[in-house]
Order: C-alpha cells, then sequence, then structure tokens
C-alpha cells in the first residue's frame, strides 16, 4: 500500500480539500468517563433524510475552522499520512523514523 506522509499545513488542507472533506473534532467518552477529543477529517457522505419526527443523535462532531484545527495538528505534534484509498491516519511527528 502506498502511503505518503503530509507536514504542511497548505498540503494537508489541500488534500483534505479535494477529497471532499472538512475539519471537526470528535467528542467521545473515554475508558474513565471522562470526555476526550481528537482530530478527525469529516467526508462528505450522502445521508438519507431523517425519518419525520425523529430526534437527531449527537455523533459528537463538531466542525472547526481549518486554522483552529491546523494550530490543535501542531500542538499535539501531528501530521497527515494518507493513503492511495483516499482514507488517512494522523500520527506522531516523532514517529515518523
Amino acid at each position: 500500500m502506498n502511503t505518503h506522509t503530509l507536514t504542511r499545513h497548505r498540503d494537508i488542507q489541500s488534500w483534505a480539500m479535494e477529497h471532499h472533506g472538512t475539519p471537526a473534532i470528535h467528542r467521545s467518552h473515554n475508558r474513565f468517563g471522562g470526555m476526550e477529543s481528537r482530530l478527525v477529517l469529516a467526508f462528505a457522505t450522502p445521508k438519507a433524510p431523517p425519518a419525520r419526527g425523529m430526534p437527531q443523535i449527537d455523533d459528537g462532531l463538531s466542525p472547526v475552522s481549518w486554522t483552529a484545527w491546523l494550530a490543535e495538528l501542531d500542538r499535539q505534534q501531528l501530521v497527515l499520512r494518507v493513503f492511495e484509498s483516499a482514507d488517512y491516519e494522523l500520527v506522531r511527528r516523532r514517529d515518523l523514523n
């Protein structure tokens, strides 16, 4: 599987936008019951409209600006590793080599 590691902000943003991704933060409970947040790229997928009268379920995904997302990426010292399949993962800079 061919991978490519993106470290520059403009390369990360360009790759995400080419694949219709938007910056977001996913909130979830950790194993101790506390809240934790992690960076994600949300990709547009067609969704069925909600059933009439049914409440929306909060999936914990909050859109954020590119500025905020990239600042958090730097704060956590992460880079974006992308795959041929247009999939991605965030990895720590120190784990690159």
